[in-house]
């Protein structure tokens, strides 16, 4: 291939929905893909070698060679910071590597919130601990312990006791040796340029909170706050377990405005001046209280296609946008293709229940009845199960997108796909259903907010 035709992006640790959501664009923006897949095996295994600071290197002495002159991720454990890392090296636009590790070590993220916006963080400690001690004694409970550097709500659970908080913590040799090799890479980085953030090799202890849960969306251009949306997460009954993301969703329009302060202050304090972004909060209608869960500095790629169906808006192409350093405020919508959509979870809580994967035969029916819809498998061995039952307290077998004229419409095109799938659909009793488009404060093309103002 020639040197004219090679791709000029590089996206890293490319998989599930950012394969589907690069893919949409392929044809303007045809890239290269580095980096591994945590959840596959034999790829996963580059886990054992794994060094970010010499993964970057290597990347920044092939960029030249294979015309890459921009580079994006939206992987949280890796890919992020690894991003951030290389466009810093090469003079590219991105994301500050001081802004990524400031959001990804979630203690030193709940200090600056408490300095900047204390009245939307919660009490939290450092657990006095190290992986596999004895629980220390004389903490009152419940509480919500997770770790400081992790992803995908690994091992981030409430626990009502000494007993409980000991059996979280209580590792195996593999699940220690894991830990430590998905947190290290992350840990030498921010040693170096985050001395002050202290080890990531730790949990994190906080107090408990209740309330529905919504993920702000948004981004950074030059240092100015544009946001993108807000989608609602609802829980399996008695859970803090995902069992789908609505969009859009009711909210008020107060709690709008206190998100994107708190946003704003927050992101100005930790250096954040481009790039996507992902608040995860807490909001008690009751009280108008607003928590911030933690922030996340990439796009939650789940998200992607929800407001591209609703809003006409694809984050993909945004963080295209951002990654060649031009503004995604300028750029066109689609027309919308749903007035609802979402994201369906499918997931067990017992450990010897097993689900049917589809049949290639289920998969062609799904495709053909649902030509619109996103279907994500996730087989595993039983190893593999036990552990995410561990760390995750259940087992994440499959994801649907779809979408719907509203949210009737939505939940019977779930329910078929379910039927058709063999899976339970992740409804459970008269939940509020996804409001129309119409029905939602669509502020979101004329709001804007100076970071730091």
């Amino acid at each position: 291939m020639s040197r004219a035709v090679r791709p000029a992006t590089l996206v890293l640790f490319n998989y599930d929905w950012d394969l589907t959501g690069f893919g949409r664009w392929a044809s303007e923006f045809p890239v290269d893909s580095e980096g591994f897949d945590l959840f596959s095996f034999p790829s996963n295994a580059h886990l054992a070698f794994f060094d970010l600071e010499r993964f970057v290197e290597r990347l920044a002495r092939k960029a030249g060679r294979a015309g890459w002159r921009a580079v994006t991720s939206n992987h949280e454990q890796f890919g992020a910071l690894a991003a951030a890392m290389l466009a810093e090296r090469m003079g590219w636009p991105g994301t500050p590597v001081g802004a990524v590790l400031a959001c990804q070590h979630k203690l030193h993220a709940r200090r600056v919130l408490q300095e900047v916006c204390p009245r939307a963080n919660l009490p939290f400690a450092p657990l006095a601990a190290r992986y596999g001690d004895p629980a220390p004694t004389g903490l009152e409970y419940p509480l919500f312990v997770k770790p400081v550097k992790a992803a995908f709500s690994v091992l981030a659970r409430s626990v009502g006791s000494r007993e409980e908080l000991q059996a979280l913590t209580r590792f195996g040799a593999w699940e220690l040796w894991v830990i430590r090799h998905l947190v290290e890479p992350f840990e030498r980085v921010a040693r170096a340029a985050l001395p002050e953030a202290g080890t990531a090799h730790r949990m994190l202890i906080e107090q408990p909170v209740h309330g529905r849960q919504y993920n702000l969306d948004g981004y950074v251009f030059e240092d100015r706050l544009q946001e993108v949306g807000i989608v609602e997460s609802v829980m399996y009954p008695g859970t803090r377990a995902f069992m789908r993301f609505d969009y859009p969703c009711r909210i008020a329009a107060e709690a709008r405005q206190q998100a994107l302060d708190v946003a704003r202050r927050f992101l100005a304090a930790v250096g954040f001046a481009h790039g996507l972004f992902n608040m995860e909060f807490f909001y008690d209608p009751a009280s108008g209280k607003l928590t911030v869960i933690e922030f996340n500095p990439r796009m939650a790629a789940q998200f992607s296609d929800l407001y591209l169906r609703v809003a006409g808006l694809d984050l993909h192409r945004v963080a295209l946008e951002l990654a060649y350093g031009r503004d995604p405020g300028l750029l066109p919508r689609s027309k919308p293709t749903a007035g609802a959509a979402a994201s369906f979870v499918y997931r067990v809580f017992a450990p010897d229940h097993r689900p049917a994967m589809p049949r290639p035969a289920q998969q062609r029916d799904f495709a053909q009845r649902f030509s619109d819809g996103l279907l994500f498998a996730f087989p595993k061995s039983r190893g593999s199960v036990a552990r995410d039952f561990k760390w995750l307290g259940s087992y994440r077998y499959g994801i649907v997108h779809l979408g719907g004229r509203d949210g009737r419409q939505l939940r019977r095109r779930c329910e078929e796909a379910s039927e058709l799938l063999g899976w339970p659909a992740p409804y459970a009793g008269h939940e509020p259903e996804p409001v129309a488009s119409h029905d939602m404060d669509m502020s979101v093309a004329a709001l804007s907010m100076e970071v730091g103002s």
